[in-house]
């Protein structure tokens, strides 16, 4: 892990990762975490995590179908919760038993959709 700069993870795709050697360590996992703001591990270090408010119910789906395209993109999907104007967004790489690359790569990506004030 060289270049832990969330712009690093921006221009990243994913790749396959299977087994546990393909997963990240405590400390790769905290390095990147402080890249992604408001991202949460959960409490088991599985997966990370993050909820997005909306407007409405249609900025909400709007945001799911962003995301389904960076997931088929990079063919690596998340566990998604959408409600009437929140989107709860969790990445985790169940071939490698938790975390991978791959799941800070598309929550960098994902944090690219949010319009910014």
């Amino acid at each position: 892990m060289t270049d832990t700069s969330i712009e690093s993870l921006r221009t990243q795709h994913c790749v396959p990762r299977k087994g546990k050697d393909a997963g990240l360590s405590a400390t790769e996992v905290t390095a990147w975490l402080a890249k992604l703001p408001d991202w949460h591990l959960s409490a088991d270090s599985s997966e990370i995590r993050k909820e997005f408010r909306f407007a409405d119910y249609f900025h909400t789906i709007a945001f799911v179908n962003a995301i389904a395209s960076i997931a088929h993109r990079e063919d690596h999907h998340p566990d998604l919760e959408a409600g009437y104007a929140r989107c709860v967004v969790r990445y985790s790489t169940h071939d490698v038993g938790g975390l991978s690359l791959n799941d800070f790569i598309c929550a960098a990506k994902v944090e690219d959709l949010r319009v910014r004030d």
